[in-house]
């Protein structure tokens, strides 16, 4: 699985993908599903929630475990994906397809801070040694 270029990663397997409108779009990584396995239950946080960077705001809980997702970045949610809720094994199928919420942050700059595709893959890669 390729790690998409065009995303913000965190060292907890969390992806980001700003929107046209400075919306900040977040899911787990493909990485973080596969170590999971199949997604049983989705728990997003709900619309209009305040996060600070780093805060818990959401499970994802598989056959396996459950885990805690964490904010990117602080800001206001916009929107939780009930596809997602209603079928957590679309997490499985595309993990870059099945994001958690949209998040307004509170400052984009943040986003800058965030690991590039690069950095991530280095870090998937020093958990499989």
């Amino acid at each position: 699985m390729t790690i998409p270029s065009n995303l913000k990663y965190t060292k907890s397997h969390e992806w980001v993908r700003l929107e046209a409108d400075g919306a900040a779009v977040v899911g787990i990584t493909h990485h973080a599903q596969e170590l999971l396995g199949d997604m049983v239950f989705v728990e997003p946080p709900v619309s209009g929630r305040k996060l600070t960077q780093g805060e818990e705001c959401a499970v994802v809980e598989s056959v396996k475990a459950a885990s805690d997702v964490y904010a990117p970045i602080a800001g206001e949610v916009l929107a939780s994906n009930s596809e997602v809720e209603n079928a957590p094994e679309s997490i499985n199928q595309d993990a870059y397809a099945a994001w958690l919420f949209k998040i307004k942050p509170d400052n984009a700059a943040d986003l800058d801070a965030l690991l590039d595709a690069a950095a991530y893959q280095a870090i998937v890669d020093s958990e499989a040694h």
